[in-house]
């Protein structure tokens, strides 16, 4: 049994999704009662799995999602998790930790820090904050409230899948991302790779 509160599918409504290079997908949006931290995360779900359902964690990221920053590599990844999850099927839970836990304002704090030279990780902890406060207690809540125990998690960091399986979520494979390079995050994901051993390739982000 699950070592966390169950929670429960709140409501499900149907939504076509549209992105602006005009790839589009119906999904199924589900809401939750009952989840530890009491924030509004969202399953998305995505296709008929024919087996091991895929799923991605993603964080949600204002600027990246939604305004295409390119400081980072989070409005790439969301896309590409959207279309590679519809071809298998799977879900997509979209959780509100702007910023790996630390909020939108303290993100774009940590942004100005960055521009004097600290890496991202050193920027959050001149903040006092910690380098990842992300917990997926919540998320694994949601993986069981829809019936899902077992997956393939689409993620390039480790710690996602150590945490799912220390609540008990069997991750039988974690498959990697792209990778998506701008002049602007190299230093970003570089820093992923070094401070977190986040699975990007260091030479190709080197020669960035």
């Amino acid at each position: 049994m699950p070592d966390f509160p169950a929670a429960t599918p709140r409501s499900r409504v149907r939504v076509p999704l549209r992105f602006a290079d005009g790839y589009g997908v119906d999904a199924e949006i589900v809401t939750f009662d009952g989840l530890t931290d009491g924030q509004e995360h969202i399953a998305i779900v995505l296709g008929t799995p024919n087996g091991v359902p895929l799923v991605r964690l993603h964080s949600e990221c204002l600027t990246g999602d939604v305004f295409g920053s390119a400081r980072c590599d989070c409005g790439p990844q969301l896309r590409e998790a959207v279309e590679r999850i519809a071809e298998t099927g799977g879900v997509l839970l979209y959780l509100r930790q702007e910023g790996r836990g630390i909020g939108l304002y303290n993100k774009l704090d940590a942004y100005a820090l960055q521009d004097q030279g600290l890496d991202t990780y050193e920027a959050n902890k001149a903040l006092g904050l910690p380098e990842d406060g992300r917990d997926y207690t919540a998320a694994a809540q949601m993986l069981t409230a829809l019936g899902i125990d077992s997956l393939d998690l689409l993620s390039n960091n480790p710690d996602k899948a150590d945490q799912l399986r220390g609540l008990g979520i069997d991750v039988q494979n974690r498959v990697p991302t792209g990778v998506f390079t701008t002049p602007h995050n190299v230093r970003y994901l570089r820093a992923k790779v070094l401070q977190t051993s986040h699975t990007l390739p260091l030479a190709e982000l080197n020669a960035g």
